[in-house]
C-alpha cells in the first residue's frame, strides 16, 4: 500500500512518498524541529505522566550502602 503523496507535519510541503528520503519529513530540518518539539515538551501523547521513583521519596527497594 503506498500512500502516494503526502505533506510534510513540519512544514506542510507536498512531497512523494516513495521519494521522500526522511518520511515522514521533506527534510532532514523538518525532522529535527520535530525531534526538538518532543524533546522540549511541545508535543506529548495524552495520558497520566509518570513519575520516576526516585521523586516520589517512597522508594522502599532502594539500595543503600551499609556503613
Amino acid at each position: 500500500m503506498n500512500p502516494g503523496r503526502i505533506k510534510c507535519p513540519t512544514c506542510k510541503r507536498d512531497l512523494d512518498w516513495e521519494q521522500a528520503r526522511f518520511r515522514p519529513f521533506c527534510s532532514e530540518r523538518c525532522r529535527l524541529i520535530d525531534l526538538g518539539a518532543w524533546v522540549s515538551g511541545q508535543r506529548a501523547i495524552p495520558g497520566d505522566s509518570a513519575v520516576p521513583q526516585d521523586e516520589t521519596g517512597g522508594d522502599e527497594h532502594s539500595s543503600k550502602r551499609d556503613m
